[in-house]
């Protein structure tokens, strides 16, 4: 694999990837340009269907996979560039960070879903759930009441203002690993920039000890997503309800997806080395097979199960009605016996068991 050689001369930097690997890199670039695209347009959708919905966790994980790959279509883009015009700062640090800022929001992005399945699967019982008032449903994103007639500026307010969002415990934790990876990352940048200096730091094999603990990050996470997948279909499945089958299914297609996908790309990560040491070794015996084994783990390990979680939170929020008061000439009706449309135990029972069925998803 040809990388910079960090000259100083006109055309000492000026190397550029082999052809095998830049077809790689197009590809993936394509493929994850794709889904970015896929994933702002429903987000726009969802927001524009019915804006008196908050942050809800399907406009959250739209937000976080479109921009994973934003970055990582940035990172393929930049990466041909770079390499052919023969930037002194690619295999300095900022190759490293551009690859790692997109597998971050990833690893977000995955991680909160596992913190909605560990907060479903510990789920106490309706009755203690009633009483708490903090359901799973509530962990993060709330879905808060809003009057009518103030649709506009509760609507407005929302999209603008992130004081309605209660974040769980476990969403606590999730953002607490994430800002300390992100520090971490940023170490690594700094280690491999001061590696390119006349000292004994090796860029290469701080990029290999980074490639080696997030591929073991994403082993645990995909044995993590399986087991409490298989926990969440087991819970799921003693409820006779055509909407939690439907769920249940969508939780098991995505656990035993998310398995073999990060359990594929890890294993490979770590085999080869190939997917972060190509663009740091200067020598590669055969850039066809290092093109593959990129491929395959950008590929699998991010693309495959970015367009599965689009695919199962495809279903549009339901539209935004807004309740206008209707004048009548009637002025006062006497009845003895109030109707079921009048009793408000019968509205509140009503009202509960619809909330429950639109936050019911585990996705």
């Amino acid at each position: 694999m040809v990388v910079l050689s960090g000259g100083t001369g006109d055309g000492a930097g000026r190397r550029c990837l082999p052809p095998a690997l830049v077809a790689a890199e197009v590809l993936l670039a394509c493929v994850d340009g794709a889904i970015a695209s896929v994933a702002v347009f429903q987000l726009l959708r969802m927001y524009f269907r019915n804006q008196q919905l908050g942050w809800t966790r399907q406009k959250i994980f739209h937000l976080m996979i479109g921009s994973s790959n934003i970055g990582y279509l940035i990172y393929f883009i930049t990466t041909l560039v770079a390499t052919c015009e023969g930037w002194l700062c690619w295999s300095g640090g900022c190759g490293f960070i551009l690859m790692a800022c997109p597998q971050i929001l990833f690893l977000a992005a995955f991680l909160l879903l596992l913190s909605f399945w560990v907060d479903l699967c510990h789920q106490p019982n309706d009755e203690d759930e009633e009483d708490d008032g903090q359901g799973y449903n509530e962990t993060l994103l709330e879905k808060s009441k809003v009057k009518p007639g103030s649709h506009q500026a509760v609507g407005r307010r929302r999209c603008c203002s992130l004081r309605t969002i209660h974040v769980g415990s476990r969403q606590k934790f999730v953002i607490m690993v994430i800002v300390l990876t992100f520090i971490c990352v940023v170490a690594f940048t700094l280690l491999i920039w001061a590696g390119k200096g006349k000292n004994p730091i090796d860029a290469s094999v701080m990029a290999r000890v980074y490639l080696d603990i997030f591929s073991a990050v994403f082993l645990l996470l995909g044995g993590a997503l399986a087991c409490y997948g298989i926990l969440l279909f087991l819970k799921m499945k003693k409820v006779r309800s055509e909407m939690v089958s439907t769920e249940m299914w969508k939780v098991a297609g995505l656990a035993v997806l998310s398995l073999l996908c990060f359990v594929s790309s890890s294993i490979l990560a770590l085999v080869t080395n190939i997917p972060v040491l190509s663009y740091w070794l200067p020598d590669q015996p055969n850039s066809i097979d290092s093109s593959v084994f990129i491929f395959l783990y950008y590929f699998i390990g991010s693309s495959v199960p970015s367009g599965f979680v689009l695919w199962v939170m495809r279903e549009m929020p339901p539209r935004l009605i807004v309740e206008r008061p209707i004048q009548s000439s009637v002025v006062t009706i006497i009845r003895d016996r109030p109707t079921a449309s009048q009793n408000p135990q019968w509205r509140a029972a009503v009202t509960s068991s619809q909330n429950k069925a639109l936050k019911a998803s585990p996705i």
